[in-house]
């Protein structure tokens, strides 16, 4: 058959098929509303291989170094999936009104999440999330470096500034199982305080060149403790107050459903014809 009849934006008729079916990134970064390339590129377009690459999919499945003709000039571009247009979608600027059709159209066919609120706010953790893991990576490093010789104590220090509680009570007020990172059980919001927080945390550590367990700790705390106060005084929420989330890994499962999800649409819809065809 030919595009979706539900396909109100023309997105299917973008489409290049030669052998599977794919589109531009630059060609969908104007489809959803957006002027400058290279800007669409660093925001939306990393974002969405980030969300990729940390629910266990292999980049190239779904982003693919490719070429466009524009005006003569031939340009580096990215050749997407179906799954890859999704990802970038739910990682674009939900203001701009394409992006917002378009999530909302992509969800529809994926079916894996209820509504595409939830998608691109499920992807959007999944990208912080693994922000963090690579910042706490970055941490651990730096305090080491610095003389920490207890990393728990240091972690722990952290925790404690920005929540008033040790890091096994927030576990146990949040549900948290077994050993699990509270991380792993936060919504966006909440994941993005602890992401400033890690990363203010090796900054000062740097700028101040501090050395030694005590005082190492007494840093970690005393930025909890300011992002604690900033958060309180910016939407009235504590962050112990704020409700968990989700287990992480069943969004990562989610995002590899939906990718299977989006490649049986594709076997549904006959890709369109190439000019010249």
């Amino acid at each position: 058959m030919g595009a979706d009849e539900t396909d109100i934006l023309g997105f299917e008729a973008t489409a290049h098929s030669n052998g599977d079916t794919t589109w531009s990134a630059r060609e969908f970064g104007k489809f959803l509303g957006y002027v400058d390339y290279p800007n669409f590129r660093r925001g939306a377009v990393e974002r969405a291989i980030s969300a990729s690459m940390r629910a266990g999919i292999p980049l190239t499945e779904n982003f693919r170094d490719s070429t466009i003709t524009v005006e003569g000039k031939e340009l580096p571009d990215l050749s997407l999936t179906r799954f890859g247009c999704y990802l970038v979608a739910m990682n674009a600027d939900p203001g701009k009104e394409r992006v917002a059709q378009a999530q909302a159209y992509f969800a529809g066919l994926a079916e894996t999440f209820s509504d595409y609120v939830k998608a691109a706010a499920e992807v959007e953790r999944c990208v912080i999330r693994g922000d963090l893991t690579d910042e706490e990576k970055s941490l651990s490093a730096t305090a080491s470096g610095h003389g920490v010789q207890n990393y728990a104590y240091f972690q722990s220090a952290g925790y404690r500034g920005m929540y008033n509680m040790t890091l096994n009570q927030l576990r146990q007020l949040k549900g948290v199982p077994g050993s699990r990172s509270p991380l792993d059980f936060m919504h966006a919001q909440e994941l993005a305080a602890n992401l400033f927080r890690i990363t203010q945390t090796d900054a000062k550590i740097r700028n101040d060149e501090i050395m030694g367990q005590g005082p190492l700790e007494s840093a970690a705390f005393d930025v909890g403790q300011t992002v604690r106060r900033t958060m309180y005084e910016l939407s009235g929420n504590k962050p112990e107050q704020l409700p968990p989330a989700g287990d992480i890994r069943e969004v990562h499962r989610a995002l590899r459903e939906t990718q299977r999800s989006l490649a049986a649409v594709d076997r549904r819809i006959e890709p369109p014809a190439e000019i010249g065809d």
